[in-house]
């Protein structure tokens, strides 16, 4: 056993992609020699050459236009937006080309677009943005959010023999804050499969990506000061999702509080909360709560940005509001 990195294990999940299909290839601003703006394919130009791994010019529509000509011709590419806030420039290419491709033609469209996300780290509106309700609002995109290395770098390869466009969403703050212990053998994760991080049953948080840290950290704290047992969900990915696994959480439960770093307004914890509504309405002794970013733009002052994540201070408030009613 050995401790890698978040960031390390989506490495070593590209690695792999690399060294087990002829066909793969990445590309992306800087992500050659200079190995990417957060060091991600560090190293990978080097080992697999300039014709697997190469930079491109700043143009995010280009990017994935010409990934979906490769996913059509027999090729896998796999694209690094910079920061996901950039990827709404090439909206027109993921969701009218990309996600109907298959619909109007029969095509397989095997691409992934790996894309750093959330906030935490000052980068302000333009380099914090949690985007993932818009990718999963599109139609033949699938959409995963790993929140552990291991998972990263086995859904790093799922997504990657996918026949289907797949958006690879990755928390900037867990690159190298996270690290966890793996084995040497890498195997793949099916899509559509949530995790139980925590067993309880006073109440069940939902969610994933940064929070699902948040949330270990508010159950620990909880427990230690009040005595009370929750359950921690990691969806780990967001579409398809894991109704089946919600839907039981809920029945142990009969309290969920969905977490998400996103906006509030038509957000991914909506959809979650609804679908626990028209499914196990009668499992609940009390209503859905959602704890998520507020509809304003993320603000670069950190004081400010730390009101603006839910962090675990949050989530405990909000859990004892919820157990307590």
């Amino acid at each position: 056993m050995r401790e890698i990195t978040y960031l390390q294990g989506i490495q070593e999940g590209l690695r792999e992609v690399l060294k087990t299909d002829p066909t793969s290839v990445i590309y992306g601003q800087d992500v050659g020699a200079f190995g990417g703006a957060f060091k991600v394919t560090e190293g990978l130009q080097a080992e697999f050459g300039e014709a697997r791994v190469f930079d491109t010019p700043i143009s995010e529509s280009a990017m994935l236009g010409a990934a979906i000509g490769m996913a059509t011709q027999g090729m896998r590419p796999i694209v690094e937006m910079q920061f996901a806030d950039f990827i709404t420039t090439a909206m027109h290419q993921l969701l009218n080309n990309a996600g109907t491709r298959h619909y109007r033609t029969g095509d397989a469209v095997p691409m992934v677009v790996r894309v750093p996300s959330g906030g935490g780290t000052g980068g302000g509106p333009f380099h914090s943005e949690e985007l993932e309700t818009y990718f999963c609002h599109m139609p033949g995109v699938k959409v995963v959010y790993p929140a552990f290395p291991s998972d990263a770098r086995s859904l790093l390869l799922s997504a990657a023999q996918d026949p289907n466009p797949v958006v690879f969403m990755e928390n900037k703050t867990l690159y190298r804050s996270v690290k966890e212990r793996v084995g040497d053998d890498l195997t793949a994760l099916p899509l559509g499969k949530a995790s139980v991080r925590h067993e309880g049953d006073d109440a069940v948080v939902i969610t994933y990506g940064a929070m699902v840290h948040e949330a270990l950290r508010a159950v620990s704290e909880l427990h230690v000061t009040e005595g009370y047992e929750v359950m921690v969900v990691d969806l780990r990915s967001l579409k398809p999702y894991d109704l089946d696994t919600i839907l039981a959480a809920t029945a142990a439960t009969s309290r969920v509080l969905v977490v998400s770093e996103g906006w509030r307004t038509c957000g991914y914890a909506a959809e979650i909360a609804t679908a626990i509504n028209e499914s196990a309405f009668h499992l609940l002794d009390a209503p859905v709560h959602r704890l998520t970013a507020p509809d304003v733009p993320v603000p670069f002052a950190k004081s400010l940005e730390d009101r603006y994540r839910p962090a675990a201070a949050d989530i405990v408030k909000a859990l004892r509001d919820l157990i307590e009613l």
